[in-house]
């Protein structure tokens, strides 16, 4: 299975951004996550000690079968052969940098490069991208999320960060987007692994009922 077909294939396109997370942290937080259903998670490359804490973070859900574990905030190609390297699959960045889409669709992982027009989402689609991410969602929201989905290709897959949760997971619904990355409203620095759970259990079920109803 490809990368593009288990995210295609996920029910729960939610995923869980783990920013400032470190090391030791890392594989309770994300044990909590798995086990109730998220199957995507990020961990950016400014948090502390990233490369470690996704190594920890890919070994943890080998035991829960196929996963996107990986990276946001990707600037550099060899960023992406890190993550690899870590055992990761998924690389996030904020931006379309050719050479990191590159990288990341030659390695067989997942990319997500960040986009809020029409001119960046269509770049990224010529490169490969296995889906977007509009950011920030809060300011292009819904009624831009369907204008500019109106001229992509049905087949891609829109992610969308920033401002997002539970109260508007409808409203972009209906705007033709999948998935999600979420970050403090599930996660914050120091946050218990068994309150990260709880949250990321409440944010299915609201998931769920706005996409599967």
């Amino acid at each position: 299975m490809t990368v593009a077909e288990l995210w295609s294939e996920m029910d729960i396109k939610l995923i869980a951004i783990l920013r400032g997370i470190t090391p030791d942290e890392t594989p309770e937080v994300v044990r909590g996550l798995l086990d109730v259903g998220l199957r995507a998670i990020e961990i950016p490359l400014n948090s502390p000690d990233p490369i470690t804490s996704i190594g920890r973070a890919a070994e943890t859900a080998k035991s829960y079968g196929p996963s996107l574990i990986g990276a946001g905030t990707v600037l550099a190609p060899e960023q992406v052969a890190q993550v690899q390297g870590a055992g990761g699959n998924l690389i996030v960045s904020p931006d379309v940098n050719e050479d990191v889409v590159s990288a990341t669709v030659q390695a067989g992982m997942a990319s997500f490069p960040g986009v809020f027009t029409a001119t960046e989402a269509h770049r990224a689609i010529r490169l490969g991208a296995t889906g977007l991410k509009f950011f920030p969602a809060s300011l292009i929201g819904p009624d831009g999320i369907t204008a500019i989905r109106a001229t992509l290709p049905p087949s891609v897959q829109i992610c969308v960060v920033g401002g997002v949760g539970p109260a508007n997971f409808a409203a972009y619904r209906a705007s033709g987007v999948h998935g999600f990355g979420l970050g403090t409203s599930l996660y914050r620095p120091g946050d218990s692994a068994t309150l990260v759970a709880g949250r990321a259990r409440e944010t299915i079920d609201s998931f769920r009922t706005a996409y599967q109803n």
